[in-house]
């Protein structure tokens, strides 16, 4: 009597999660992501942390932690996720999460099945109104949204929403991903532009909601700049204006602004420029 043939795994992701000083989140958005049954692996890349954050990560257990000794931005950050995550699971598709989301990211399930059933080459999930108050005035949202349309013909809801799963194919074609804060913005045009299927899917997703005080103003100065120079370097303009898209938001700082924005600068630059991954309790040099 023959033994029955064993049935193939389901398909599978690997999530990457981009984290810089979250420590008193990262542990919650790690144990829910392995409450998902679609995810065979967890990737955290600690992006220069001041805190505990790596350490965090590895106590919530069985996730590979991946340093960047200082920061360099978050599509450094993705990037490096996702070349440990061709290395864990070769093919699998990619599930770029936020660090804040904590428990509600094991909501994630729908954004990740739009991509294994192939309805989707990427699926952006979609968040609902959000408990706390904050937010900005919608200006970055508004380029974003205008810049994908004029760009691709697609609209987007959230053209910032990082919550995203990719196939391995899709994100491959759309390496090297756009610097910093346009990053979500470039892989959306990228995908768009190389025939990839986008689909955006309402995910019940809760994260940390960005105020109007200074530094929340000056992130968003930094996220308008992102989002501009990456519109600019997918519009076929010259070099130098997409260089100059670099400067754009730039809001007027105060001597004190501009004194702790120089005291980050000189302790970032105190660190290495090494990448080091956690194996067996010791960092490795990559």
């Amino acid at each position: 009597m023959s033994s029955p043939l064993p049935h193939p795994s389901p398909p599978r992701v690997v999530a990457v999660v981009p984290a810089r000083d979250e420590e008193a989140r990262i542990g919650s958005t790690v144990t829910a992501l392995h409450g998902l049954a679609q995810v065979a692996h967890v990737v955290v890349v600690d992006d220069g942390s001041a805190d505990q954050t790596a350490a965090v990560a590895e106590w919530a257990g069985r996730v590979e932690v991946v340093r960047h000794e200082r920061n360099h931005g978050k599509a450094a950050a993705m990037t490096t996720g996702a070349a440990r995550a061709a290395e864990l699971a070769p093919g699998a598709a990619v599930l770029f999460v936020d660090a804040d989301l904590e428990a509600s990211a094991g909501n994630l399930g729908p954004v990740v099945d739009a991509v294994l059933t192939g309805s989707a080459d990427m699926a952006i999930a979609v968040l609902p109104p959000q408990h706390s108050p904050g937010g900005g005035f919608g200006l970055v949202v508004r380029t974003a949204r205008e810049g994908i349309a004029r760009l691709t013909g697609w609209t987007p809801t959230q053209p910032l929403s990082g919550q995203r799963c990719l196939t391995r194919a899709a994100l491959d074609a759309a390496m090297p991903l756009a610097a910093g804060w346009g990053v979500e913005v470039g892989l959306t045009v990228d995908v768009l532009r190389g025939g990839g299927r986008v689909v955006e899917v309402p995910c019940e997703l809760h994260h940390r909601v960005t105020g109007r005080d200074l530094a929340s103003q000056l992130h968003r100065a930094r996220q308008l700049a992102g989002v501009t120079r990456a519109l600019a370097e997918r519009s076929g303009v010259p070099r130098a204006a997409a260089g100059h898209a670099r400067t754009a938001g730039r809001v007027v700082r105060s001597g004190a602004a501009r004194a702790a924005a120089a005291g980050r600068r000189a302790s970032s630059g105190r660190l290495g420029g090494a990448v080091r991954r956690r194996t067996g309790g010791t960092w490795h040099e990559l």
